[in-house]
């Protein structure tokens, strides 16, 4: 009997002991604020997904990115075709949309602003003598005929890049999805497609114009004189003044660079780049596009408000003698020299 006894209670101890090992596993685990942690369902679908692919021929997770067998997904092209996550993506949306954009729209407001503001107050350049009704070819049709194939698809490429960055904000809540969707999408193939055009008539205008727009000891007198923007002081320039030069170094050639390359490495995304490839790529592209835009705008209005005559020339190829020697002094008396 007392054996008995004491076999009923070792397996009592022994069942005690059992519930006491397996409760912690049965009890909920304890969940934190999610309101106080924004990042949590992704840091959990993440944790999630790590523990389940923790198994022979599958990738690990420490580096942030968690892999599959690149028999599923490698067969696509990209290096990067066996990757499902990859914190760094939140890090590029975040400062995408935050920060760069931010900057990005209060330039292209302040800009157009301030150059309205010079505009008003120093108004465009005039002529300190009358026209003299003689013509002076400045310049040919294809060089014109490059300089607006350029400038037409910078323009679509601006357009459709700020529909790109900013529509889901300015345009969607005002326009309707349905509508904003097809916009989107026609913005986003034109943008595409028209990319590589305009590098290909960047080249050409690089080339074309590359012989006239070398510095030299005469552009600092124009540039310590501003040009004569202000003052509409007449300043004795070559074919091209410095002013000019400047955005074909910095605007046509450094810039248009960085958005081509950046723009390429996006475009054509099937020759093994990696995710954090792309996402600098886009930033700079973004940054770039940026500085492009805000160097046009300047280069835009010297053309046109502020000096109708520079439109004139590059509208229909020629200008009239008195503005040539105004404007381009050193360049009208080389011209002058070579034809005798």
């Amino acid at each position: 009997m007392n054996a008995f006894l004491t076999l009923q209670r070792l397996r009592a101890m022994l069942a005690a002991l059992l519930l006491l090992a397996l409760l912690p596993r049965m009890a909920p685990a304890a969940v934190p604020n999610k309101d106080a942690v924004p990042a949590y369902a992704e840091e959990q679908t993440i944790l999630q997904t790590e523990k389940d692919v923790r198994e022979p021929g599958w990738g690990t997770a420490a580096s942030g990115k968690v892999h599959i067998d690149r028999h599923f997904l490698g067969q696509y092209g990209s290096s990067e075709g066996n990757v499902i996550l990859q914190r760094g993506g939140n890090t590029w949306r975040t400062l995408r949309n935050g920060p760069i954009a931010t900057v990005s729209g209060v330039l292209l407001l302040v800009v157009p602003l301030l150059i309205l503001g010079f505009y008003l107050t120093a108004g465009p350049a005039r002529l300190a003598e009358p026209e003299s009704g003689r013509s002076v070819t400045r310049f040919s049709s294809w060089e014109r005929t490059v300089h607006w194939a350029t400038a037409i698809s910078f323009l679509v490429l601006a357009f459709t890049g700020l529909v790109i960055l900013f529509g889901k904000k300015l345009l969607l809540p005002w326009m309707g999805a349905e509508v904003f969707s097809w916009i989107a999408i026609i913005s986003k193939y034109l943008h595409n497609f028209v990319g590589p055009l305009f590098i290909l008539c960047s080249v050409l205008m690089f080339f074309t114009f590359l012989d006239r727009n070398f510095f030299n000891r005469r552009d600092w007198q124009w540039v310590k004189a501003g040009g004569g923007l202000a003052s509409h002081k007449h300043v004795p320039a070559g074919f091209f003044n410095a002013g000019e030069k400047l955005w074909f170094w910095g605007g046509v050639t450094l810039l248009g660079l960085v958005m081509s390359i950046s723009g390429l490495i996006l475009d054509f995304v099937t020759f093994g780049q990696t995710r954090f490839v792309l996402q600098m790529a886009n930033f700079l592209h973004l940054g770039g596009a940026t500085l492009y835009m805000l160097a046009a705008m300047g280069h835009i209005y010297m053309g046109t408000l502020g000096d109708p005559h520079a439109y004139r020339a590059m509208r229909y190829g020629s200008v009239d003698e008195t503005w040539a020697r105004e404007h381009h002094e050193y360049w009208l008396a080389e011209r002058k020299d070579t034809q005798g």
